[in-house]
């Protein structure tokens, strides 16, 4: 086979080893650890093929260094070699930290190696002599247990980010939208850290979903934290993960936030509440690219995005002393601020129709018509929740059966469905500029742009 086949060869066998084995069997990495060179390089050469990665050592010491310098998602053990046998190796890097899975290849199959093996933590094992499947199957289990194991602990941060909105896209057309839309675009493919300010309930994790979702990381997992709601105590173990000792005796290892989202994107927001302890060691992780677990003597590599978000003023943060310099320095390379939704009422329509749609569908009752008069009073309001109070503005609503009194209609010519029309839109725009300006149609011209002589016949023409 000459050198341009060989990587046509090597993709259509791990697009059959995705078809076979699962997703995951094309993306772990491998050590083997094995004394005799046959046994080694036919398992090597089994898994070249449909693996990220395979490497092979001959004994405890060079796996040792192995596992020193890199990361492995499953390690493939023989037990009975000269020296330390597999398992009492096992035990001792389990202390030091070890954070694979372990397949065990013996000969004796009883009972008493099983349950050896089980209190190492070696999680399969097969027996000599052994075919090639029965290798490749007992690799797919394991990266399956790891799959799943990851899944379920990602899910409870997942249904914590709250509310189904946070899934939605970024929507609106006004122009603050518009150019933070194309700088997301921009940020997305680069492992650029982003800061998210603005106030609460401006869709900062919005934002950040999209950024995901636009970025080549974009199948893998999305994790958001708020830091402010895990105890101070806690918050470095939940991230950093961490080894221990039980009553027995046994290494137990958990592993965090960081090493179950590693090739995905980590989304932090309430950045400010971390403590200062433990925002020292995030930029170490930020700067570094690799974590070191509570208990660990061994660091693990890790490739994640990372996303930021608050909305404190992060520079009186620095100065109270509740923020490290450096880690501000560090995360606000590329800042994008959230604008609050007062300033763009022009998104109104577009984003309680969705609302409308999606909670109607949610709850099962009859969506509220969203007339041009509603429409209105929503674009008079403040806003000081956002686009969240927004949300909860129209659950209410929808629950109730009607518009809450201070958005409420009644007259006949304002039930009239919203449409987008120029001269609904200016309309809109011009009422909720006269509303700011408590009435002064001389100061709503100036900050408008046009005569005061336009704004009197406008008037006047709707009032007819």
């Amino acid at each position: 086979m000459n050198q341009l086949e060989r990587p046509h060869t090597q993709s259509r066998n791990k697009d059959r080893a995705s078809s076979e084995f699962g997703m995951g069997l094309s993306a772990a990495s491998v050590l083997v650890v094995d004394d005799e060179p046959g046994i080694r390089n036919f398992i090597v050469k089994i898994l070249e093929p449909l693996v990220a990665r395979v490497e092979q050592a001959a004994n405890t010491e060079v796996a040792s260094r192995l596992l020193d310098a890199n990361h492995f998602d499953i390690v493939i053990l023989d037990n009975v070699m000269p020296g330390t046998t597999g398992l009492e190796w096992l035990v001792e890097q389990r202390k030091l930290g070890f954070f694979a899975d372990t397949i065990l290849i013996t000969a004796f199959a009883d009972m008493d190696t099983a349950i050896e093996a089980m209190r190492a933590g070696a999680v399969d094992f097969v027996l000599k002599p052994f075919r090639s499947n029965q290798i490749l199957n007992a690799v797919a289990r394991c990266v399956d247990r790891v799959n799943l194991r990851r899944e379920n602990y990602l899910l409870k941060y997942e249904l914590a980010s709250g509310n189904e909105q946070v899934r939605a896209r970024l929507l609106g057309s006004s122009p603050e939208i518009e150019i933070i839309r194309a700088t997301m675009a921009r940020a997305a493919p680069l492992p650029t850290p982003v800061l998210l300010t603005g106030d609460t309930g401006t869709g900062k994790e919005v934002a950040a979903r999209a950024i995901h979702l636009m970025s080549p990381r974009a199948e893998k997992p999305f994790v958001p934290i708020n830091c402010a709601t895990i105890a101070g105590d806690m918050i470095e173990h939940e991230l950093f993960g961490h080894i221990r000792q039980d009553a027995g005796g046994r290494t137990v290892r958990h592993d965090g936030v960081f090493m179950n989202a590693n090739g995905g994107t980590l989304y932090l927001d309430e950045i400010v509440e971390l403590p200062l302890p433990v925002q020292a060691a995030l930029l170490r992780v930020i700067e570094q690219r690799k974590i070191r677990p509570v208990g660990s003597s061994r660091e693990v590599p890790l490739d994640l995005r990372f996303l930021f978000a608050t909305n404190a003023d992060m520079e009186a943060a620095v100065q109270d002393g509740r923020l490290r310099e450096d880690l501000y320095h560090r995360i606000n390379v590329l800042n994008i601020q959230m604008p609050s939704l007062r300033t763009r009422n022009g998104d109104l329509k577009e984003l309680a129709l969705m609302f409308i749609q999606q909670i109607s569908k949610s709850l099962g009752v009859p969506p509220l018509t969203l007339s041009e008069g509603v429409l209105l009073n929503m674009a008079r309001y403040d806003w000081p929740g956002n686009v969240r109070e927004l949300r909860n503005l129209i659950e209410r609503s929808l629950i109730v059966g009607e518009w809450a009194s201070e958005f409420a209609v009644g007259g006949s010519d304002e039930e009239v469905e919203a449409v987008d029309s120029l001269a609904a839109v200016e309309r809109r725009h011009i009422l909720t500029v006269l509303d700011a300006c408590d009435g002064n149609r001389a100061e709503a011209a100036r900050r408008l742009g046009i005569s005061r002589k336009t704004i009197d016949r406008k008037c006047a023409m709707w009032n007819d």
